[in-house]
């Protein structure tokens, strides 16, 4: 015979005793005999009774729920069932939610982000990826820039193998500029000679620089405080697989007197791109400046006045090592 809560034993704080249950309690006629109501004023005999799942006592249909028989642990079924929820994983493979904030509340593992999470309010989600746990809004890999993290408990040799990997990439992408500046190295040589032949010696190479300096004067963005004869004007870009930016690049001024490292702070704020230069001392963490038509790496104690001109393009990198270390100057 089918238990009158059969397939729904997690739905009521009671549950129908079978015959077979019965008979485990040592009774030799379960069937017949039945169990009396263990709430004191009643003690009917119910042939069908019924198990409290919060104080583990047997009653009769009347009594059966726990403010019926007045039990003694009301709410400790409810409780259970919460916590057997909350430790299912939710959809998409995250971490369970956790019951007790006070113990397992922590921030977002996105150094940016305030969130507190891991509470039952604020869950925090997981990525297999890196490992780390993260707010809802960074939830997604490219939004907690995942590929730059390397995952938490990783082995020595994959960390290893992921540091040379990014070392690499950093090279492969400064080598793809060095071919780039040695055509810009060429147009800049012409420039400079057709300025130098005055103007009625302009080739077209000359005049097409000119004009775009001209243009590049009246778009390009900076310190309104810096004088109008101080200025250098340059095209900046961030290399996008080294120094991901939410902005690729950008037309800026910056004044002559500066070193390189004071227009890299100021460009890589322009750009949005991450800059840990003052907090990080592995070079790999380090954005340095690439000068397109000179084709190196620039020192950050270098003047803009004396390494550049206006028109000039410069590129932000990161993890390429000291110019000592890659560029032969």
């Amino acid at each position: 015979m089918t238990s009158p809560n059969s397939g729904k034993e997690t739905e009521t704080s009671y549950l129908a005793m079978s015959p077979a249950a019965l008979a485990a309690r040592g009774t030799d006629d379960a069937a017949l005999i039945g169990s009396h109501c263990q709430y004191p004023p009643c003690n009917q005999l119910d042939f069908l009774p019924f198990k409290c799942q919060s104080c583990s006592q047997t009653y009769c249909s009347d009594h059966r729920t726990e403010d019926g028989h007045d039990c003694t642990h009301k709410g400790a079924w409810a409780t259970r069932k919460r916590l057997a929820e909350q430790s299912k994983p939710s959809l998409g493979g995250h971490k369970p939610v956790r019951d007790r904030d006070v113990l397992y509340a922590k921030p977002c593992a996105e150094g940016t982000c305030k969130t507190t999470i891991g509470t039952s309010l604020v869950p925090g989600v997981h990525c297999s990826a890196c490992r780390r746990d993260y707010c809802l809004k960074h939830r997604l890999e490219e939004d907690h820039d995942c590929k730059s993290k390397p995952p938490l408990g990783a082995r020595a040799t994959t960390l290893a193998a992921q540091q040379a990997a990014i070392t690499n990439k950093a090279t492969s992408a400064l080598e793809r500029l060095k071919l780039w500046g040695a055509s810009k190295k060429e147009q800049y040589k012409d420039s400079r000679a057709a300025k130098a032949a005055g103007p009625g010696g302009l080739n077209s190479k000359g005049q097409t620089k000119l004009v775009a300096v001209n243009t590049l004067k009246k778009t390009a963005k900076g310190d309104a405080k810096i004088p109008p004869e101080k200025r250098v004007y340059l095209y900046v870009e961030a290399e996008n697989e080294t120094a991901k930016a939410k902005i690729p690049k950008g037309e800026f001024f910056f004044s002559q007197d500066w070193v390189v490292g004071r227009m890299l702070d100021s460009a890589a704020a322009s750009l949005q791109v991450q800059n840990i230069n003052n907090r990080s001392d592995k070079e790999e963490d380090k954005l340095r400046v690439f000068h397109v038509e000179g084709g190196r790496i620039l020192d950050f104690g270098e003047k803009l006045g004396t390494a550049l001109v206006s028109g000039n393009t410069v590129v932000l990198l990161r993890g390429v090592g000291a110019p000592e270390d890659l560029i032969k100057v």
